[in-house]
C-alpha cells in the first residue's frame, strides 16, 4: 500500500463561513481523531488530497505545522453532490504495527459460465482487519464457470497475509442469478402475441 506525505495547518477557525474559506484557498477542512486524543482540526491542500484518496485506504503522512508527523487513514469524506470537490475529511490516526478495521474493494476476474446469468455483488467492499501500513487496496475473486446458484462467500476469498475477516466466513459476498426478468418479458411477449393471434 502507499503511503503519501501531506502537509497539513493547524485552524482554529470553525464553522460553514471559515469553511467557505478554507475551500476558496483550494484546501479542505479537515479533523484527526484517535487513541483517545482529542480531535486535532486540519487545514489540507485539496489537490494533494484529491490525489491521495484516489488510492482505496490510502496512509497519509501528516506533517502537520512543521512541527509533528503522524499516520492516518481517511475514514469519512465529504463530497459536493454537484461539483464533486471535497468538502471535508475525517482522518483516524493510527501507529505502525497497529491493526485496524477496513473495507477493501471486491474485483472480479473470469466469465460466469454460459447462458446469461447476473453476477450480483452482495458485498462491494469486504470488511477486513489488517496491520495499518500494510492494508491491502482490494482482493480479487474468480468467477470463471459459475452459474445460477452459485456463492463466494467470506471465508473463500484469499486474503494478503496478515490481513483477517471483519466479517462471518459464511458472509456472502458474490452470488449467481439467473436472468428471469429476461425470460418474463419474453414470455410476456410471447402470450401477447397469442392473445392478439386468437
Amino acid at each position: 500500500m502507499s503511503e503519501v506525505k501531506i502537509s497539513a495547518a493547524t485552524r482554529t477557525e470553525f464553522g460553514k463561513g471559515a469553511a467557505r474559506r478554507i475551500r476558496r484557498e483550494s484546501k479542505v477542512p479537515g479533523v484527526l481523531y484517535g487513541h483517545g486524543s482529542d480531535p486535532v482540526h486540519l487545514t489540507l491542500p485539496g489537490h494533494d488530497l484529491l490525489m491521495a484518496l484516489r488510492t482505496p485506504n490510502v496512509l497519509i503522512a501528516l506533517d502537520i505545522d512543521g512541527k509533528t508527523n503522524e499516520l492516518a487513514i481517511p475514514k469519512s469524506v465529504q463530497r459536493d453532490p454537484v461539483k464533486g470537490f471535497l468538502e471535508h475529511v475525517d482522518l483516524q490516526l493510527v501507529k505502525r504495527g497497529e491493526q485496524v478495521n477496513v473495507e477493501i474493494y471486491v474485483h472480479t476476474e473470469g466469465e460466469l459460465a454460459p447462458g446469461g446469468y447476473l453476477l450480483e455483488h452482495v458485498l462491494n467492499a469486504l470488511p477486513v482487519e489488517a496491520e495499518a501500513t500494510h492494508i491491502p487496496e482490494s482482493v480479487t475473486v474468480s468467477i470463471e464457470g459459475l452459474a445460477a446458484g452459485d456463492s463466494i462467500l467470506a471465508k473463500d476469498i484469499t486474503l494478503p497475509k496478515g490481513t483477517t475477516l471483519g466479517v462471518e466466513g459464511d458472509t456472502v459476498v458474490l452470488q449467481v442469478l439467473a436472468a428471469q426478468a429476461e425470460e418474463a418479458a419474453e414470455g410476456e411477449e410471447t402470450g401477447g402475441e397469442e392473445a392478439a393471434q386468437a
